[in-house]
Parts: C-alpha cells; structure tokens; sequence
C-alpha cells in the first residue's frame, strides 16, 4: 500500500519545523489539514473577473 502524501507532508513539516507530532495526534492533524485544504480549494477555484478590486485596508 501506497504511503499518503499527507502524512508524508505531515512528517516532513513537523521535521522542518522541530516540532514533535506525537503518533497518537497524527490522524487529528491529517483531518485538521483536509478540512483546510478542500475549504483552500474551493477558494481558488472562484473565479474573479479581472475588474475586481482588492478591498480596502482601514487602519486606525
């Protein structure tokens, strides 16, 4: 069976990182960056028409 590339990436960023995962939080992270990766996905895949302005920053 094929390794998942997201648990690759969650091996490989913890390590970048120094940031120990402990095995038992592995599955909770996988769940936590599927959940941010459809909801990116679905962000990007929104098309703009090219007239669209950013929005305006206000600073007090």
């Amino acid at each position: 069976m094929a390794a998942d590339p997201l648990d690759d990436y969650i091996d490989a960023v913890s390590r970048a990182l120094a940031l120990a995962v402990d095995d038992a939080w592995k599955p909770s992270v996988k769940a936590n960056l599927e959940v941010s990766l459809r909801l990116a996905r679905l962000v990007d895949e929104f098309a703009l028409p090219d007239e669209t302005e950013p929005a305006s920053v206000f600073a007090a």
